[in-house]
């Protein structure tokens, strides 16, 4: 008897010793270096590790297929990037919708959950662009379909929970990315998204502008406007010379002439997207007594003359041709500046892109869209500032949506964000987060963010794209 007993005590402690050799194999990777893990992922390579306090820093390139419905008709490289904290944190998947930044820096829900954060460079936007370029493989699905191979791909070496958010177009790309991969992300924040659900009903902007801020700053900047097409000729010589000392051209929306009209009708869409109403005061207060140089310097201030030459152009080129053949863009009407003055109005984003490049509009995409947010939406948060135009085409959450807000912070531009929320609305909005994120029911009761403040990783600041874009 006793004999058995000590074998059976030997077999256990033999048991218990494999098995906590096991758990040591199992744990082998967490002590592997983490640029070791990113690069061991197929089809991932390193472009640059630099040093940020407290985190490590990588700029990737991941191996992409062109077209996801057949990955063996050729690859292209797609930059990422990753601020690595910890495997055992939460990871925040971000994008912009355009170019990636290769500056570290560190979204808002990534500082709330103090996490990760992996960030996605938009498909097309150069260098992350196939050659040749097939643009019909530009599309919502395709470029959801690169974020849900990059988290697959990610996931194994960051298993918590996953956040994915964007700001503007980012937002958009949040919201296109839970649509088409609803199992991927456990929970999702997209800010100031715009969403044209109807192309050619754009009255709402029309309603935007006619009550937005204060009626004397509407009318300071209606009149600088005006003023600016009323001055077309003089101002115009000033912009060909502007134009001839930069080496700028206008081949693409077809002349000087369409692009001056198009800086100048950006200019009160401008001054609210990025502006604040105590920003008012930079306006010349009387447009009529203004010299040329006063409303030129405003107008390129807010607009930006250099925006529609073909140099500013050609870096949006993906951007306008999504806006021309899925995501839709807005037309507002100018009831105080007299019809004789406006020549084009605004322009589609047809007049944007090189006609080298084929355009059909799809004017499904976004109804569907907007339809399975309304019915379907699940852990998402959509943060839109008051005084936003993009605002005024907004997501909405339906009946069928779980767990699910729509929040305006008071005042703010195109860059509003949770901390800019009202009280109650600001707690509730970062308690969802932090229980998105998988994190304990004490914190996400406690409704604060994580990590401290960092005034040089943490970006506030709104997301600036020139011209007429989101």
């Amino acid at each position: 008897m006793r004999k058995a007993l000590r074998w059976l005590l030997a077999l256990t402690v033999l048991i218990g010793t494999l098995s906590t050799a096991g758990v040591a194999t199992a744990a082998q990777p967490e002590a592997t270096d983490i640029k070791d893990r990113l690069l061991a992922i197929p089809g991932m390579s390193l472009i640059e590790e630099k040093p940020y306090t407290g985190y490590r820093y990588f700029v990737l390139n991941y191996t992409q297929p062109v077209d996801h419905r057949h990955p063996d008709r050729g690859t292209f490289q797609q930059r990422i990037t990753v601020l690595h904290k910890d495997v055992s944190r939460p990871t925040v998947f971000y994008t912009g919708g355009y170019n990636v930044s290769t500056t570290p820096s560190r979204r808002e829900p990534t500082q709330i959950v103090d996490g990760n954060q992996v960030s996605m460079e938009y498909r097309f936007f150069t260098p992350s662009r196939p050659d040749p370029a097939d643009w019909t493989k530009l599309d919502i699905w395709q470029a959801a379909s690169d974020q849900h191979r990059i988290f697959e791909a990610l996931k194994k070496v960051y298993p918590r929970n996953w956040i994915s958010t964007g700001g503007s177009k980012g937002g958009m790309t949040a919201t296109y990315y839970e649509r088409f991969y609803p199992r991927d992300m456990d929970g999702v924040v997209a800010y100031v998204a715009p969403n044209d659900v109807v192309n050619g009903e754009d009255s709402a902007y029309d309603r935007f502008f006619a009550n937005v801020g204060t009626k004397e700053c509407r009318d300071r900047l209606d009149a600088v406007q005006r003023e600016a097409l009323v001055r077309r000729e003089p101002l115009e010589r000033k912009y060909a010379a502007f134009a001839a000392e930069n080496g700028y051209t206008f081949g693409t929306i077809g002349g000087l002439d369409r692009a001056y009209e198009a800086v100048v009708l950006d200019y009160v869409w401008g001054f609210w997207q990025y502006s604040l109403l105590s920003d008012c005061g930079t306006v010349p207060a009387d447009a009529a007594r203004a010299t040329d140089d006063e409303i030129w310097n405003s107008v390129d201030t807010i607009s930006g003359f250099s925006a529609y030459t073909d140099q500013g152009l050609q870096p949006y080129t993906p951007y306008y041709y999504q806006a021309g053949t899925q995501l839709g863009a807005p037309t507002i009407e100018f009831p105080y500046i007299g019809k004789k003055y406006i020549r084009y109005g605004y322009q589609p984003p047809r007049n944007f892109v090189p006609r080298s490049i084929p355009m059909r509009f799809q004017p499904h995409a976004m109804r569907d869209v907007d339809t399975w947010v309304r019915h379907h939406a699940r852990h998402m948060l959509f943060v839109y500032g008051q005084n936003d135009p993009w605002g005024a085409e907004r997501f909405r959450v339906g009946r069928g949506a779980k767990d699910s807000y729509v929040f305006t912070a008071p005042g703010l531009n195109h860059g509003a964000n949770v901390a800019g929320l009202v009280a109650g609305q600001k707690s509730l909005a970062t308690a969802r987060i932090l229980d998105w994120a998988g994190l304990p029911p004490a914190t996400v009761t406690a409704a604060k963010p994580l990590a401290a403040y960092d005034a040089k990783l943490d970006v506030r600041d709104v997301e600036r794209e020139p011209a007429l874009r989101p």
